[in-house]
């Protein structure tokens, strides 16, 4: 497995990470424990070191499983987590205050069964408490051993400034695909200027960038992705021409959608590690694959160029969710 160290922080984590949000939040129905604890364990067994959950995946449940998981592995991988939301709950909006972040943190630690939080992230920027707050309390935490590296998500540049002046910041996580390249614009030059590792989640476009899910795609009730203007069944149907074009780059390839889509990540930059998530053995396996696929100057130009000429219909957020996003 190959290894990368985020930014300029000196933390080393594998080259691609585990999402773990959709083991049990977010996509339908939960994976069955045993199974979803066996998947974290292979995970481990091929590799993969850097494990990422939240407060907010089921208020707790995607740590504890995660928890139940890694016991047997805590010196061996890295565990990102994240507070930011009232309660944990996305739908009551954001709480960063410091009592608040000292509650999740001691609740986390908890659910993880560890002693320290490896990567702790503000899940979205709260505008009603000063970023310097927010990095200041981390800063504390670390001074206090339980925590060691902070990270924030989907933070604009002011914010990314801001806390890095108080606390270095390790790594920004924020969505980043072939369908939503928007962090090129503004934030991974800033990332690259402080020496902040960056953390894509979605790098397969919430599934929709392997080639499975088509306008004819029916989704559990549950899942989150019947909210997402990017997913209505008119908006899949559109967007088809860009999971045509990396299916032609990928049978020149002789890999899947999946592998070109990551391959295509990882290569930005040395300081980018995706974190894919799967419920299914061979879906994990199949992305772990992508560290094989070497694409060349001119390849990268080529699907940069075909890319870029497609236009992606649909917001990636409902709006609710959108506002807190770039803060």
């Amino acid at each position: 497995m190959q290894k990368r160290i985020l930014g300029k922080s000196g933390l080393e984590v594998s080259a691609l990470g585990l999402g773990c949000m959709g083991l049990n939040f977010g996509y339908g129905p939960a994976t069955n424990e045993r199974d979803a604890i066996t998947l974290i364990q292979k995970a481990i067994a091929l590799g993969v070191t850097f494990f990422d959950t939240a407060e907010a995946y089921s208020q707790g449940a995607n740590e504890a499983l995660l928890g139940k998981a890694l016991r047997s592995y805590r010196n061996k991988v890295v565990i990102a987590t994240k507070f930011g939301f009232k309660n944990g709950d996305p739908s009551q909006g954001v709480d960063s205050h410091p009592e608040r972040i000292r509650k999740v943190v001691e609740n986390s630690l908890r659910f993880l069964q560890t002693d320290v939080i490896d990567l702790l992230y503000q899940h979205r920027v709260d505008p009603n408490v000063p970023i310097e707050d927010v990095a200041g309390t981390v800063k504390n935490l670390i001074a206090e051993g339980k925590v060691k590296y902070f990270g924030m998500s989907e933070a604009g540049v002011e914010s990314i400034r801001r806390a890095h002046a108080i606390q270095p910041v390790a790594a920004l996580q924020s969505e980043y695909s072939l369908w939503w390249r928007e962090p090129e614009k503004d934030i991974i030059p800033v990332l690259e200027e402080l020496g902040i590792g960056f953390v894509p989640f979605s790098p397969l476009g919430k599934g929709f960038l392997t080639g499975t899910i088509t306008d004819k795609t029916s989704f559990d009730k549950t899942d989150f992705r019947n909210s997402v203007p990017r997913f209505s069944e008119e908006n899949r149907k559109a967007n088809q021409s860009i999971v045509e074009a990396i299916t032609k780059i990928a049978a020149s390839k002789n890999a899947t959608n999946a592998k070109i889509a990551l391959a295509w990540v990882l290569a930005q930059k040395s300081w980018v590690v995706p974190i894919p998530g799967t419920t299914k053995l061979h879906r994990l396996e199949e992305n772990l694959g992508a560290m094989a696929i070497t694409l060349t100057a001119s390849e990268l130009a080529e699907i940069s160029t075909t890319i870029s000429s497609i236009e992606i219909k649909g917001a990636r957020y409902p709006e609710r969710l959108q506002q807190l996003v770039g803060k």
